[in-house]
């Protein structure tokens, strides 16, 4: 695989530096790259895409009229992070994921930060994942987000900012776990010579984490089972392959009953009590008595058993006022307020536009923010400002105007590019990363998480629905030699 013709352009390149040099922990990788025969890197990358299709990794996409499941698309070549580096931003994970619990649990207890005039009131009171009905709630070791996952990005500045936080039901971790065994299939030398960080143990630690939760008068191997909504959601395959690989139950709402504010599991051996629930489920459809009355897809009773202390849920509902982009702002003052510290890993500048002067500004220059709908997913009710037609402006300056609360906009970042393999050669894409972290008695972060990929040339939108894949993520346990290194 020849590099010469490869071109790092104007942005930061992980694997490259200015001058078109190889970065220090890139070389090994590259060398072994330089190294296969003509077309034998294309070979392997069939053969991966091959694999995913016997092992079924899918994903749905909701009215996509072609066909709703995909493979998801994965490119061999992964990011490499160097020890230091990741020592960093694993630092800065665990400052905020720290803040943020004690925000959601001061939010449905004495609302201190509201009462102090940190964040202003209306900003929680109209959030559409603020839920009443959790005010007062005390979940297992006060902890609320057990599983997040938090999405990174490097601007051409070289500086990493957190571009959001995923805090209810965060999505691709097994595409992570299966990267990975994919690129130690591809790459095993390379492996052994990089010494990278492994991240087959997310199952355990995951189980870890949601035994930890359990409550007090569970038996000594707590009963956990993941909820999902069932073969049509759109990341069904990451239900079953996680309960799969924690060794528990996947159940539906339909194989749960709730009596006497217990939760218990249908089998064929009658009924078996329920201790934790990994739900991957949102808040409105996980009890119709609570909720949204028309879910089909909860148990009845389920958020009265869990106020009763009965049954651990993770993700403890409610903490999706969290998840909304514009509470989002104010991280770095929850950090300040709660932990008087100064936030490691900084936020994306970000305009709210309930301000009159934010939005005034933001209607100003369409033509080169990032606008993004609070409360959105996906890369969808967003709009890329430089990448926009006049048309485009002009819908979303309407949408702003009326309804100024469910917006903010962002600088246009120069998302980092990794080398991908586009064809027959080594081709930059954007790229950005999801971390994925585990909240039980203490906070666990795997060394690396998912790497998104824009597949479409000069795209800055990674996700799957969007033409998006992915790539693994290499954490190295060392830092690479700086001077003497072979080029």
């Amino acid at each position: 695989m020849r590099l010469e013709a490869y071109e790092t352009g104007e942005f930061h390149d992980e694997m490259f530096d200015e001058s078109g040099a190889a970065r220090p922990e890139a070389r090994l990788l590259l060398e072994a790259v330089r190294g296969l025969e003509d077309g034998q890197l294309q070979r392997c990358q069939k053969a991966a895409e091959r694999r995913l299709v016997e092992l079924g990794i899918t994903f749905n996409v909701y009215g996509d009229t072609t066909g709703t499941e995909r493979i998801f698309p994965f490119d061999l070549i992964p990011r490499i992070l160097r020890a230091k580096e990741w020592d960093w931003i694993e630092r800065g994970l665990k400052q905020r994921i720290r803040a943020l619990n004690l925000f959601i649990d001061d939010i449905y207890h004495d609302q201190k930060i509201l009462k102090d005039k940190v964040i202003p009131e209306e900003v929680i009171r109209s959030a559409i994942f603020y839920r009443p009905q959790c005010i007062g709630l005390n979940p297992p070791l006060g902890v609320w987000c057990h599983i997040t996952g938090t999405d990174l990005v490097r601007h051409s500045d070289g500086q990493i900012y957190v571009l959001e936080d995923n805090l209810r039901v965060p999505s691709g971790v097994s595409y992570m776990l299966e990267n990975r065994d994919l690129m130690k299939r591809t790459f095993p030398r390379v492996f052994e010579g990089l010494r990278v960080r492994p991240v087959d143990d997310y199952p355990s630690n995951l189980l870890e984490t949601l035994e930890a939760i359990a409550p007090h008068a569970a038996s000594e191997k707590p009963q956990v089972v993941v909820l999902t909504p069932g073969m049509y959601n759109s990341a069904y395959f990451e239900h079953s392959f996680l309960a799969q690989k924690m060794g528990v139950p996947l159940v539906e709402g339909r194989d749960l009953v709730v009596e006497n504010d217990t939760v218990y599991m249908l089998t064929t051996k009658g009924l078996r009590k329920v201790d934790v629930i990994y739900r991957r489920i949102d808040d409105d459809f996980l009890d119709p008595l609570a909720f949204r009355a028309d879910s089909m897809l909860g148990v009845p009773g389920l958020v009265k058993a869990y106020h009763a202390g009965n049954v651990a849920l993770a993700n403890a509902p409610g903490n999706g006022v969290a998840d909304d982009k514009v509470v989002y702002a104010y991280v770095p003052d929850m950090i300040r307020y709660y932990l008087s510290e100064e936030a490691i890993l900084p936020n994306v500048p970000t305009f709210l536009c309930w301000r009159d002067t934010d939005r005034q500004h933001v209607l100003q220059n369409l033509d080169k923010l990032v606008v993004k709908a609070a409360n959105e997913a996906g890369g969808y009710g967003m709009l890329i400002g430089p990448h926009s037609t006049v048309a485009e402006q002009e819908e979303f300056g309407r949408r702003i105007e009326a309804h100024p609360r469910e917006y903010i906009a962002q600088p246009t970042l120069a998302l980092s590019r990794v080398p991908t393999l586009i064809g027959d050669h080594l081709e930059g894409r954007h790229v950005d990363l999801r971390p994925y972290i585990l909240y039980g008695k203490d906070i666990r972060i795997v060394p690396g998480g998912l790497t998104r990929v824009a597949l479409r040339k000069h795209s800055l939108v990674v996700n799957s629905s969007q033409g998006g894949g992915s790539k693994d993520t290499w954490v190295l346990a060392d830092e690479p030699e700086m001077e003497g290194a072979p080029q």
